[in-house]
């Protein structure tokens, strides 16, 4: 199971929201290109960016720090937020992300999804982002009457890398995952699942990884916190 170290963008600053909320975010710095090096640094496989501002304004506003981050390090990175159409995965994966994240337009626009993991094998990810097993979408701030594994099925053998599932209840939390609904949907699918929101411990990795059908997890706030060590987690799942 790969944990991805996540680097969450506001303001051109490194943030952490609770449950979604951009009025309650907490900034842990100001050079997201810096904190990009210290994950490699100890020993990050992959990086996970989200633009938070352009998930609300649907077009990229933290496109500086992203290329910053992109020339300081040298492993893969993932981006989600404000990417929805053809010309904004083009350009993304043309500067260097190894991934692209598609959320909103998963809903919306779920022919684009098709399309772009047809032209870019490999390299177009899907965010399922929700509260009780409904879809939000729009930097969370529109709820659907979409179910999240409803969703994710219609994306499998599409060529989708992978189903980033949010429970945004639980992000920011500290809470732990919900790993219930994480591996649920792990098993109603066959496109890898990472996990997302309430990753905060060991135990939680190690109860991700047990389930043997959860591909990843994302930390963010835990490892600002120091609730958890990057290094001392990367080695436990090693």
């Amino acid at each position: 199971m790969i944990l991805y170290p996540a680097i969450d963008l506001k303001d051109g600053n490194c943030v952490r929201l609770l449950r979604g909320d951009m009025e309650a975010a907490t900034v842990f710095g100001t050079d997201p290109a810096a904190q990009a090096r210290a994950f490699q640094d100890a020993g990050a496989e992959w990086l996970h960016l989200v633009d938070l501002n352009g998930a609300f304004e649907g077009k990229p506003v933290n496109a500086a720090a992203v290329e910053a981050i992109l020339a300081a390090t040298d492993i893969p990175t993932q981006l989600g937020g404000g990417i929805r159409d053809m010309a904004t995965i083009e350009s993304w994966l043309d500067r260097g992300l190894t991934r692209v994240i598609l959320g909103t337009v998963a809903v919306e626009s779920p022919d684009l999804v098709r399309e772009a993991a047809d032209a870019f094998p490999g390299r177009i990810a899907v965010g399922i982002d929700a509260r009780a097993g409904k879809v939000a979408t729009r930097g969370w701030a529109t709820e659907t009457d979409v179910n999240a594994t409803d969703l994710a099925r219609r994306f499998q053998d599409v060529g989708v890398a992978a189903i980033i599932y949010t429970d945004i209840d639980r992000d920011g939390a500290m809470g732990g995952p919900n790993i219930h609904a994480t591996e649920a949907l792990a098993r109603a699918v066959n496109i890898p699942v990472i996990a997302s929101g309430g990753v905060s411990s060991l135990a939680d990795l190690k109860a991700l990884d047990d389930t043997k059908v959860i591909a990843g997890a994302i930390s963010g706030r835990a490892l600002y916190d120091g609730a958890l060590d990057l290094r001392q987690a990367l080695a436990a799942l090693a």
